[in-house]
């Protein structure tokens, strides 16, 4: 990306696990793909991830999906923030600022939850009634973007600018951060230049934290 200086790029690791040959794949299939299909993808992850965290039968397991379904959130809040909602504004008007706005607003709750949840062990009582909670708000506002604000979008985009769309989203996600900052500002300009410094420090974090085997994450070697 060229808005990286050279203070915030993430570690040479991170950043070979990036551009790795699965991840190049991965963005390319992206970039054949509407920004619904690539939001709608992103749904299906996060909610598949909560629900192993439900089913794991250890500790060690629901740190894992834990870790995962936090680094999946948070990118993709994010990526909504940075890539769909000014979209909305730019391609709806007024009608689109107000969809941006509540998204937003519906963001900052599920932020403020995941920020608590991720710093909890699982032995804590408040772990999956917080977990139920980030699900709670996140199923109204997953329900309302994928029957509403995305096929409003989609009506207004040609195929091949949902197309381009969906590839910057993705392109995104790779250098956001990956934990909750629900003080962060969440419009741009100040959300990119505040990711941008964020995000080297939960990336090299991420390096440290366990991950599901055999799933897309920032440190695939940490088992």
């Amino acid at each position: 990306m060229p808005f990286l200086t050279q203070a915030a790029r993430p570690s040479t690791r991170l950043a070979l696990h990036l551009f790795k040959p699965t991840t190049i794949r991965s963005l390319a299939a992206m970039s054949m793909s509407t920004i619904s299909d690539a939001i709608k993808k992103d749904h299906q992850e996060i909610k598949t991830y909560a629900e192993n965290i439900r089913t794991a039968t250890d500790d060690d397991s629901k740190v894992r999906w834990q870790n995962q379904f936090t680094w999946e959130l948070a990118r993709h809040s994010i990526g909504e923030e940075l890539v769909v909602y000014p979209a909305f504004a730019k391609h709806l008007g007024a009608k689109g600022q107000e969809m941006a706005d509540k998204d937003r607003d519906e963001h900052q709750s599920v932020k403020d939850l995941l920020y608590k949840f991720q710093k909890l062990s699982p032995t804590d009582p408040s772990f999956t009634p917080t977990l139920e909670a980030i699900m709670a708000d996140l199923t109204e506002h997953i329900t309302g973007e994928e029957n509403d604000d995305l096929p409003t979008l989609e009506k207004a985009l040609e195929r091949e600018d949902s197309e381009s769309m969906a590839k910057s989203f993705g392109r995104t996600k790779a250098f956001v951060p990956s934990r909750s900052h629900p003080s962060a500002p969440n419009k741009p300009p100040f959300e990119t230049a505040v990711g941008l410094m964020t995000a080297p420090i939960d990336h090299l974090g991420d390096l440290f934290r366990k991950f599901p085997d055999k799933t897309v994450s920032p440190n695939p070697s940490t088992k």
